[in-house]
């Protein structure tokens, strides 16, 4: 079991992030989010995928007012992202946002930021102090030879701190991000030696669902090998349910994530039989929607069924047309291949129901 690095604990509405062995999933909303039905859609289908927080863009007033009607039809925790006018900012806070993500250097005068700060002070409300690769102050860029560095991001994220806890704030999460893997698993490796507040990380800018989920899954498995990572965002170019499924994909691999099921597959190969590939993409679909930490196995052929995945709770072996059903290693029954599918599913169900 990896132990997550010692970090503050914060409250995002009910969910705790940092000083704790568990990391949060969160993903955000793609939607206009003053177009209310859709946003509160889209959210409640995420929920559904798993998702902890959801962020969403508050680009005018209208947006962060948004959030109050929002919240009412949600059951997360929701984040409102705001970038330079403190208007919005006050204004989600005043629509019962849990969270901030506002760089506090960006949003103007001393004044403005203490309006920001003892608003969010008063209702408990946290902020995400959001570090990017791609918009560091210049002067930081010619600093370390005109190009973002990992020691640069670091002192970007420091100096908004500095700011924030010069008005006695705390109540603090960071995240420095880039789309360079190298970079950005670096920045973070820095950030967790400089301070005790809880990271959120991500790799940005990752790209679609194939290469996005190669690049976020290398990035963020080394971190969480590394112990460093309290809540974590996969971002992807596509649905983010996409970023939800694959979120907690990783953390399952690094044993952080026990409410999802995994999926033995074999490759395939000239001794199968059935027609595997359909079969196991319908079981990974299937097992999308159950919460457990059961073991489920689809293989080709008993040559590598009940022998290699022996330590699978349930799991299917091909014959010639047909599949033998094992339990633990044992094979328990033999089933025609056309009803492969519903018999595993039922027998997932019941070993769910009766755990």
């Amino acid at each position: 079991m990896i132990k997550r690095k010692e970090t503050k604990k914060i409250m995002v509405g009910n969910i705790q992030i940092g000083a704790q062995n568990k990391v949060i999933i969160q993903s955000m909303c793609n939607t206009r989010t003053k177009d209310v039905d859709s946003t509160v859609k889209q959210i409640l289908e995420l929920e559904n995928a798993g998702c902890e927080i959801i962020r969403v863009a508050c680009l005018d007033l209208e947006d962060a007012r948004a959030i109050k009607n929002i919240k009412e039809k949600i059951h997360i925790p929701i984040v409102a992202d705001i970038h330079f006018d403190y208007k919005i900012a006050l204004e989600a806070i005043n629509s019962g946002v849990d969270k901030i993500r506002i760089n506090p250097g960006n949003i103007g005068s001393e004044e403005k930021v203490k309006l920001v700060v003892e608003a969010c002070s008063k209702k408990n409300i946290p902020i995400r102090i959001g570090v990017n690769a791609g918009s560091l102050e210049k002067d930081l860029l010619e600093k370390y030879g005109g190009k973002p560095t990992a020691k640069a991001m670091v002192e970007s994220a420091k100096r908004h701190i500095d700011i924030l806890e010069k008005l006695n704030f705390y109540n603090i999460c960071i995240s420095l991000k880039a789309s360079d893997l190298d970079l950005c698993i670096e920045a973070y490796e820095e950030a967790a030696k400089t301070f005790k507040y809880p990271l959120h990380i991500g790799i940005t800018e990752a790209g679609t669902e194939f290469s996005g989920t190669i690049k976020s899954s290398i990035g963020l498995g080394i971190l969480l090998r590394e112990e460093i990572g309290d809540t974590l965002r996969v971002s992807l170019s596509d649905d983010p349910i996409k970023e939800i499924k694959v979120a907690k994909e990783i953390l399952k691999d690094c044993n952080l994530y026990k409410k999802s099921p995994t999926l033995i597959a074999c490759p395939t190969c000239g001794r199968t039989q059935i027609d595997l590939i359909p079969i196991a993409k319908e079981v990974e679909e299937f097992l999308q929607n159950i919460e457990s930490d059961i073991t489920v196995a689809v293989m080709g052929c008993v040559v590598n069924g009940p022998g290699e995945a022996r330590n699978a709770d349930i799991g299917i072996a091909g014959g010639v047309k047909e599949g033998m059903l094992f339990k633990k290693g044992e094979i328990i029954k033999k089933v025609p291949q056309e009803k492969i599918v519903d018999t595993l599913k039922q027998y997932i169900l019941d070993m769910v129901n009766n755990k």
